[in-house]
């Protein structure tokens, strides 16, 4: 593989670790858990793994010695930057332990162990993919481990390699498939550890335990360069408003911590729209009426930041997506078969009265899309619907209405982008690497110490890394039950932004001057090299939150 020079360069970092975990280790048990919420149910669907403490490391005199062990890794889910650092850790964290451990990759997602596909993952391999994006060492993939048949599968590869754990590097519902292999293993008797890693760039995996899930900092200061290049240009040809369309299906992480970086005119945030029930019209109103503003000051250009789940989160859109995901998920035959031109109105016919009024007055690109085959876990892409630029044509139509009646006299000309891809498999930041390559190393000693059902957890992350409190969270006891695939079903909550929280106040404080004032913040690129205080800086999400 041809390397950059960057690559090069990056290659010979070394990432800080917790003091707790460079050398030999104990561990500390706090008092018993119960899952956020359903705790009857989720206790009685993990009788084996509910209620565990929560664990901390910390330092020993004692030197233990451990025996070799064969574990197994799998990517799951979409990419986010630093997961192949948390292979790295995992791999130096086993060869601490005893220099004859073995780390196998399943390729291609968890459908690698199903399928028993792996290859062994040697020095020579790790060392190649040390500091870089990417999942590209073993791939990822989506298949979901959620039936026996294929936990039986899974396990006679486990059992012909002699692997005692597997490690599963995954978002929220990565690590519920995670916790319920576990549970499955430790019911069976079968003597395999499940251990989870929190990935995902949207921010949506985090709790007291989880502070921030790794690829969140890289992603948000990628998207944030590329942001304030456009806003640059932007105050440069004085001509366009950028709509602009940011990943974040289920939760308005990205585009709030992009918003703190970068200070658009408008960042729409989802959770505040849904707790205001604010319909799209109103969405609409409120953009017209900044681009009126600004027009009035002669400012006919601006950023508009948009989080890609918004549709779901406007109220009336939310319960026509959760009919039709309900719909959809017991006749998807019957709508294939049903022609292209007529699909429109078989849909209305089958709704329910409410929500087929919302979904006749939807434009037919818009309808269209929300009927597209569903993701893995039953819900519509929304990714696929172009929110940008339903916004844009709603905008420019509601300009016009203003125009007719005297209260607007600029230009609009918008433009629409989407940033996702992009930031997924970027070269982590300083904070990712390290971040990732504790969880790694930090899932190796939960191996050591015997554990499984526990996610690898790193806290305290504004502080030097040195200071950082490593340990794991029992994955049940972030868990609720909520409806899939029309059924209800485990899974670990997820975290939306919290209109009362410490990032979301602070916008809230500033967005009124933003609106007018052109306040533009140009970031640049990620720093890798450099003073500490360029280099290392977290989110401002995370220092906000943190802030005692």
């Amino acid at each position: 593989m041809k390397k950059s020079a960057l690559q090069i360069a990056r290659a010979a970092y070394q990432p800080k670790l917790p003091k707790a975990l460079r050398g030999a280790v104990k561990i500390q048990e706090g008092a018993a858990t119960e899952s956020v919420a359903d705790q009857a149910e989720i206790a009685k669907l993990f009788p084996n793994t509910y209620g565990m403490p929560v664990l901390t490391f910390v330092e020993s005199d004692e030197k233990r010695e451990y025996p070799a062990i064969n574990a197994g890794v799998i990517l799951s889910g979409g990419q986010a930057p630093g997961g192949h650092n948390v292979i790295a850790g995992l791999f130096d964290g086993l060869k601490s332990m005893n220099a004859d451990s073995k780390l196998y990759g399943f390729l291609m997602g968890p459908g690698g162990l199903v399928d028993h596909n792996y290859i062994e993952l040697t020095a020579e391999i790790i060392d190649e993919y040390r500091n870089t994006g990417g999942f590209d060492i073993i791939g990822s993939g989506r298949t979901k481990l959620e039936e026996t048949a294929q936990y039986d599968k899974g396990l006679e590869v486990i059992k012909k390699l002699d692997i005692k754990a597997l490690v599963i590097i995954g978002g929220d519902d990565s690590n519920t498939n995670a916790c319920v292999l576990a549970e499955y293993y430790k019911q069976n008797n079968s003597g395999v550890q499940v251990i989870g890693c929190p990935k995902t760039i949207d921010g949506d995996l985090k709790n007291e335990m989880i502070e921030t899930s790794f690829g969140f900092d890289t992603a948000c200061k990628v998207y944030s360069e590329v942001i304030g290049n456009i806003q640059r240009d932007c105050n440069s040809a004085r001509k366009y408003w950028h709509f602009i369309k940011l990943m974040g299906r289920s939760a308005s992480h990205i585009a709030l911590e992009c918003a703190l970086q970068v200070q658009p005119n408008i960042c729409l945030i989802s959770e505040e729209i849904e707790e205001k029930q604010m319909t799209l019209n109103d969405v609409v109103d409120y953009i017209a009426q900044t681009v009126a503003a600004r027009a009035a000051a002669g400012n006919n250009f601006g950023t508009v930041l948009i989080p890609e789940g918004l549709i779901e989160f406007i109220p009336a859109m939310k319960k026509l997506i959760s009919e039709l995901n309900d719909y959809l998920a017991h006749h998807e035959e019957a709508f294939k078969a049903i022609p292209a031109n007529q699909q429109r109105a078989y849909i209305i016919e089958n709704l329910s009265a409410e929500n087929a009024q919302v979904y006749s007055s939807l434009p037919e690109g818009v309808a269209r899309q929300l009927t597209l085959d569903r993701d893995p876990h039953g819900n519509v892409q929304v990714s696929l619907i172009e929110t940008e630029k339903l916004l844009i044509e709603m905008v420019a139509k509601r300009l016009a209405e203003m125009k007719k009646e005297g209260s607007y006299n600029g230009k609009f000309a918008a433009l629409g982008h989407f940033f996702g891809y992009e930031g997924r498999c970027a070269a982590p930041s300083n904070f990712d690497a390290d971040y990732c390559y504790s969880l790694g190393f930090n899932a190796a000693m939960l191996i050591g110490e015997g554990k499984t059902g526990y996610m690898s957890s790193v806290r305290n992350l504004t502080a030097p890394a040195e200071e950082w409190i490593a340990g794991g969270v029992p994955v049940t006891m972030m868990m609720n039950m909520e409806r899939r695939h029309g059924e209800m079903k485990p899974v670990i909550q997820k975290a939306l932004v919290r209109l009362d929280g410490a990032p979301f106040k602070s916008f809230a404080a500033n967005r009124a001057t933003w609106a007018i004032e052109t306040a533009f913040v140009y970031p640049g690129p990620i720093q890798y090299f450099g003073p500490t205080e360029v280099c290392d800086q977290t989110t401002v999400t995370l220092a906000l939150e943190q802030a005692k």
